[in-house]
C-alpha cells in the first residue's frame, strides 16, 4: 500500500481565509475554535479511556488515572493548536462569513444611526 501525500502549497492554500472579517475577530474566532477543538478531544480521549479491556499493564490507582488525564489534556491542547484533526479549521470557514457580515450589519447600523443623529439636529 503506498500513500500519498497532500502537496503543502495545496495545505496552505487551503488554510488562506477568504473573509474580510476584522483581525481582532479573526483571531478571537481562531481561539474559540482551537479551544473547542481541544475540548471535543479531550471528551474523545476520556471518552476512549473508559472502555475496560482487561487488566492494566500498570494497574488502577490514582496516581496513574491523574497522569492519564495531565497526558490526554496536553495531546488535546497540542493536537488543536497545530490542526491535527483540522475541525477548528472547518470551524473557522463556517463561521468566518457569519462574522464578517455581523460586523457589516454593525457598521451599517451605527453608520445609519449617525445619519439619524445628523438629521435630528439640522
Amino acid at each position: 500500500m503506498t500513500s500519498t501525500s497532500i502537496p503543502s502549497t495545496a495545505v496552505a492554500a487551503a488554510t488562506v481565509p477568504t473573509t474580510s472579517a476584522t483581525s481582532g475577530d479573526q483571531s478571537k474566532l481562531h481561539q474559540a475554535a482551537q479551544a473547542f477543538e481541544a475540548i471535543f478531544v479531550r471528551q474523545m480521549l476520556a471518552s476512549a479511556r473508559q472502555t475496560n479491556f482487561g487488566d492494566d499493564l500498570w494497574g488502577n490507582d490514582q496516581g496513574n488515572d491523574t497522569f492519564t488525564a495531565m497526558r490526554d489534556e496536553r495531546f488535546a491542547d497540542i493536537a488543536a493548536k497545530s490542526g491535527a484533526f483540522g475541525l477548528a479549521h472547518q470551524i473557522e470557514t463556517q463561521l468566518a462569513p457569519k462574522t464578517a457580515s455581523s460586523n457589516a450589519d454593525a457598521t451599517t447600523s451605527t453608520g445609519t444611526a449617525a445619519q439619524l443623529a445628523a438629521a435630528a439636529k439640522g
